[in-house]
């Protein structure tokens, strides 16, 4: 199993891609060692020294540190990844309950068309930098958003949201006065 990696925009994070579907559907975010209780994966990564934080992407893992020794902690983050997939454990235990983000029968069409263009036309870009962005309401012409894996944290993801997310939304949606991060 050859497990490549890559640079995020994020120097604390690194996307690690198995070659193989990581998650069916959805995303999940990890911020600390209690929420990764749900998989074991993510479990054996935060018992590495300085892993603050795992991300599942559709084919992808991001994990972040809070330290600077990508030298070290790399290979042991290979080897766990490999180990988990080799060994065909399922990436969460049967009884976790998986976040998940649709469409509600209620939202109005306004919301409806935010959430269509967030998952057309942000997450992919989002996913390619190995984080994703979760929508959280809409209120008075503010759009409330929470970046992920990668871009939680990352330097530029400010950028990403006033000068990318905001435009395009505001240019798509005119109802749309502002982008906030939750």
């Amino acid at each position: 199993m050859f497990i490549a990696t890559e640079r995020t925009p994020n120097p604390a994070t690194l996307k690690f891609l198995p070659g193989q579907t990581v998650m069916e559907q959805g995303t999940q975010n990890f911020a600390d060692k209690d929420a990764a209780d749900m998989s074991p994966l993510a479990t054996a990564l935060f018992e590495l020294e300085n892993v603050s934080g795992v991300f599942f992407g559709a084919d992808f893992i991001s994990v972040t540190q809070d330290g600077d020794d990508w030298a070290r902690l790399k290979p042991m983050v290979l080897g766990l990844i490999m180990d988990h997939f080799t060994s065909n454990i399922p990436l969460f235990h049967p009884t976790a309950k998986v976040a998940s983000e649709e469409t509600a029968e209620d939202d109005d069409e306004i919301v409806v068309q935010i959430k269509e263009l967030l998952d057309t036309k942000v997450r992919p870009a989002v996913a390619q930098d190995g984080g994703d962005i979760v929508f959280h309401g809409f209120e008075e012409g503010i759009v409330y958003l929470h970046m992920q894996g990668a871009c939680a944290g990352c330097p530029s993801s400010t950028m990403t949201l006033k000068s990318g997310i905001e435009n395009l939304l505001r240019y798509y949606v005119p109802e749309v006065s502002e982008v906030r991060a939750v």
